[in-house]
């Protein structure tokens, strides 16, 4: 693995940006519309006075959290999407690049991305309702970890179905956050949800991720073993993720899908 064609990749990024206005609002536009919702809701639930219970960093805590997650993803499939849309992935694959340096490059693209939307959350979110992480410390760093690493891990998935289906398959990406938030116990202990939801639940890093959070700001205590489950479950979701592609890329080497590559085919 060459280093030099992995950073290709982000660079690329980084001079689409550069010359575009468009790229860049939607990278801190959405995420603060996000903080300011949030924001006004968790006010006025603390303002109502029938409990303790500490809104801002639990509820528009973990919705940060959660839009970093969901921005890691997205900083995948975007600079993945930007060579589809240009016509450009036959191009980078007849270079000498291989799958791992391609797919490095897009989580080093990531990572720029998700930093620069997570440092956006925190302004806001400090400056206008007075969020504040000073008081756990590096206690949320291993928190925020799972949650790049699952974030990358749907992101690798992601671009395999599109690779497999086409580019008018993104469409079944965009939602991806959104389905599995409910599960994911983001929002709400994973006791709220049914027997059957609680299962899937257990599968998911981000549950486990969001309920020690919890456990954390409220001062209770929460076992190591769960965030050990929840590293665990995040790079076996990773290797599997890798796996899909290799496979997937492979088969479209074999089947000539690369050559046919188009807008317009969806199988």
């Amino acid at each position: 693995m060459k280093l030099s064609r992995m950073l290709a990749i982000p660079l690329r990024q980084y001079y689409l940006y550069k010359g575009s206005t468009a790229r860049v609002v939607p990278l801190l536009g959405w995420v603060t519309i996000d903080m300011v919702l949030w924001g006004f809701m968790t006010r006025f639930l603390s303002g109502l006075g029938q409990t303790q219970y500490r809104f801002v960093p639990a509820l528009l805590g973990a919705v940060l959290f959660w839009d970093f997650m969901t921005r890691v993803m997205f900083g995948v499939t975007t600079a993945f999407f930007e060579d589809v849309w240009s016509r450009n992935f036959l191009n980078v694959f007849s270079s000498p690049i291989t799958v791992a340096e391609y797919l490095c490059g897009l989580v080093t693209t990531s990572i720029g991305t998700s930093l620069v939307a997570l440092a956006a959350m925190v302004v806001v979110a400090t400056a206008a309702f007075g969020l504040s992480f000073a008081p756990y410390g590096l206690m949320l760093a291993p928190f925020v970890m799972v949650l790049f690493l699952f974030g990358i891990a749907l992101g690798i998935a992601a671009i395999a179905i599109v690779l497999r289906l086409g580019p008018a398959a993104e469409w079944f990406v965009w939602p991806i956050p959104a389905l599995m938030a409910p599960f994911c116990a983001v929002y709400y202990p994973v006791t709220t949800l049914p027997v059957a939801f609680r299962w899937i639940a257990l599968l998911l890093p981000p549950s486990y991720v969001f309920e020690g959070m919890r456990a954390v700001v409220s001062g209770q205590d929460f076992h190591g073993a769960e965030l050990v489950t929840a590293f665990a479950l995040a790079l076996v979701y990773i290797l599997l993720a890798y796996w899909i592609f290799s496979r997937v890329f492979r088969h479209a080497l074999r089947t000539g899908l690369l050559a046919r590559y188009s807008a317009e085919t969806l199988n």
